[in-house]
């Protein structure tokens, strides 16, 4: 358990509140004392296993899965009487018994293979237990859906009830023939049956109660109608009467029975209690995390405090429903930095920072989910301390300041290296030179003790301070002067001014008065001021510069990746030119292996028929031996002749060219020493020189008119 001061701290940081916030989540008795009594760990390994639980439970209702968890069961009652010597449970809480053991079941049976692996945390709940199916057994064998005890309970039971559907069935019988027969003589005054102590008795009008043989068990109100047992059924309903109080002393010993065999298993089923609220807990813990957004951090075994983005969870709640925006606080203190002094204006947000630390911390520790970045690192603290507002003591005869003082030694003597620390306005109550010094006194003890904390102030010598001290840092909370209204964002490693002149100045008071005021200021006080107010709007500039810088980087980059994805297209364009010229001339040549074949088939055909070989074998000779003369078809040579002439001259980059080999025509870009770059459609292509030759294209005939 965490160690706090003093004892109102866990509610100046409204932990109160989140606690209620929790109970209110919570269905059963055992998940809403938990709640209300919410501990704050101080170890390592029940920390992060408490968030582990809420982040897992969190994803269940994220994915809006189903976990057999019958929150709102309370049978710590029944749990208790079974433990008791001699005590008997009736058959309703027997059901209540059997509903808590079924919920186990069902839970048990939802942890089978992958959902154990996959929810480690929630399924270590029921690891140190088991599930006894005897109980449930034992109880169907005993007890019907409705509680009631079953007729195979006992074979006494099944003789007495058997008895009983005997008799009632024999009391019907006579009695409705009794019935019958007042009736028709006009004595009863009601035919719906009726029961008078335990007995079923006749509605007779009270002036013909005499003329009908039996018991008289009382008359109506109105003292119209009496209510007589017939002398006939008298004996009937004695041994009815009978035979009931031996069911009852049958059922009382078989629920006395069953309640023994069961309270061997009551520190049991005292487990499946605890397990039930345990798991109605967690839940709650989850679904508050879905109401605040919050996530698992990464935490730290250590003195340590980095939030990125974190937003205090009261306060995001109040905006969500009036729909203003919230705005998150960015803190890192480390060894380096243990101490954050933070100025600023009245009203600017510094104490609503420091709360939003202190409470984020509380909750962490109490494994409870946070609002803030997932990369966010927030450590483990021992000790919390807290100093916050006028705490003038009526009780003791102490001054705001002496109180101030009183808790300020208590902070210096008790302060260690696990010690979070929060104080409001350090040395206020006092004259400012005074208090600013004892200020500086008790900064420099507790970075002496090695404690964290945030500190605000408005004195300028604890500024000056927190730069020059190594583990003090300054932070500033941002206020635009134009409008006069604070930002309520933190900005680190920097004082922060108080702006006292500039709202004086905005909200129209007298320039006399500012001056006068000014005039009593020290020069250097002043100047000081004004430079951290001049230093914050400039900061502020430079940030929204760098914002836009930042913006224009991310368009930048956004263009280079659609330029790479037009190269890229471009690239696969080209290669697809280049494949179709390929396969134009490979189509081509195919076309001219299959003229050749056919002329070849064609001489063997003649071959067989003409006596004269000579001709047909100097038509061989000159389609094998003269065919590399013809590198192309007649069809190219032919297009390329009517479109295209052959001149003498040197190439040079421009001209147009035929490279001899395929015939293809381009347009020289580039020279390269005996190599030549040609431009071939869309293709670039690397080419020997001596390869190409120079064309220019024939003049058209024009079309006639």
């Amino acid at each position: 358990m965490i160690r706090y001061f003093p004892e109102s701290a866990l509610a100046q940081l409204e932990f109160d509140k989140i606690r209620e916030l929790l109970a209110n989540h919570c269905k059963s008795a055992y998940a809403r004392e938990k709640a209300i009594n919410l501990h704050v760990h101080t170890r390592f390994e029940i920390i992060q296993h408490e968030l582990q639980q809420s982040a897992e439970f969190k994803m269940l209702l994220e994915q809006a899965q189903y976990f057999p968890n019958e929150d709102s069961l309370n049978s710590s009652h029944e749990i208790k009487l079974l433990s008791l010597p001699g005590a008997v449970l009736s058959g309703e809480e027997f059901l209540l018994i059997r509903r808590l053991a079924d919920n186990l079941r069902n839970i048990f049976h939802w942890f089978v293979n992958e959902k154990r692996l996959a929810y480690p945390a929630l399924a270590d709940v029921i690891r140190e237990t088991y599930y006894e199916k005897q109980i449930i057994s034992f109880i169907d064998e005993t007890l019907e859906e409705n509680g009631q005890v079953r007729d195979r309970a006992s074979a006494e039971l099944a003789g007495i009830r058997m008895s009983l559907f005997v008799k009632r069935k024999e009391l019907r019988r006579i009695f409705d023939r009794i019935l019958s027969r007042l009736s028709k003589a006009g004595y009863v005054a009601e035919t719906e049956e009726a029961f008078l102590n335990g007995r079923r008795v006749l509605a007779i009008f009270a002036e013909n109660k005499r003329h009908v043989k039996g018991i008289l068990h009382g008359e109506s109100d109105s003292r119209k109608t009496a209510f007589v047992e017939p002398e006939e059924t008298i004996g009937v309903n004695n041994e009815i009467f009978s035979l009931e109080h031996a069911e009852t002393r049958e059922v009382i010993r078989i629920l006395r029975e069953l309640t023994s065999r069961l309270s061997v298993y009551a520190e049991l089923l005292k487990t499946y209690a605890e397990i039930t609220g345990e798991y109605d807990f967690i839940a709650s813990k989850a679904r508050l995390a879905l109401e605040i957004n919050g996530i698992n951090p990464t935490i730290q075994d250590g003195s340590h405090l980095h939030l990125i983005e974190a937003y205090h969870p009261l306060l995001l709640l109040y905006h969500k429903k009036s729909h203003k925006p919230t705005v998150p606080t960015h803190i890192r203190m480390d060894e380096k930095n243990r101490i954050l002094v933070i100025s600023g204006p009245n009203a600017g947000g510094k104490t609503v920072t420091m709360k939003t630390v202190g409470l984020l911390q509380l909750m962490v520790q109490s494994g409870l989910l946070i609002p803030v970045h997932p990369d966010s690192r927030p450590g483990i603290f021992r000790q919390l301390m807290i100093h916050i507002g006028d705490t003038q003591s009526i009780e003791f005869e102490l001054s705001t300041y002496s109180s101030h003082l009183m808790n300020m030694k208590y902070f210096m003597e008790q302060s260690n290296g696990r010690t979070l620390f929060f104080i409001d306005e350090l040395g206020s109550g006092s004259d400012p030179n005074l208090g600013g010094a004892f200020a500086e006194v008790i900064l420099q003890e507790l970075v002496k003790k090695h404690a964290y904390g945030i500190v605000t102030t408005h004195y300028l010598n604890l500024k000056v301070m927190a730069n020059k001290t190594p583990g003090i840092m300054n932070g500033a909370m941002a206020f635009d002067e134009e409008s006069l209204q604070p930002l309520y964002k933190l900005i680190p490693g920097k004082p922060g001014s108080s702006y006292t002149f500039s709202i004086a100045e905005r909200i129209g008071l007298h320039p006399d008065l500012i001056r006068q005021a000014r005039a009593l200021v020290d020069e250097d006080h002043f100047r000081l001021d004004k430079l951290l107010n001049r230093t914050e709007q400039d900061l502020r500039q430079i940030e929204q510069k760098d914002k836009e810088l930042q913006k224009l980087i991310r368009e930048n980059e956004q263009l280079k990746s659609e330029m790479q994805k037009t190269l890229h297209r471009e690239k696969h364009h080209q290669q697809l030119e280049l494949l179709k010229e390929q396969n134009k001339i490979s189509a081509e040549r195919i076309a001219y292996l299959k003229e050749m074949e056919r002329k070849l088939k064609q001489i063997i055909f003649d071959w067989r028929k003409i006596e004269n070989k000579q001709e047909l074998i100097k038509q061989m000779q000159a389609l094998l031996f003269h065919q590399k003369e013809r590198p192309v078809s007649e069809k190219i040579k032919k297009k390329f002749d009517a479109k295209y002439l052959e001149i003498e001259g040197i190439i040079q980059p421009g001209n147009k060219v035929k490279m001899k080999k395929n015939r293809q025509i381009g347009v020289v870009r580039e020279i390269r020493g005996k190599k030549a770059v040609v431009q071939v459609g869309l293709i670039p292509i690397t080419v020997d020189a001596t390869d190409l030759v120079l064309i220019r294209e024939k003049p058209q005939p024009e079309e006639s008119k």
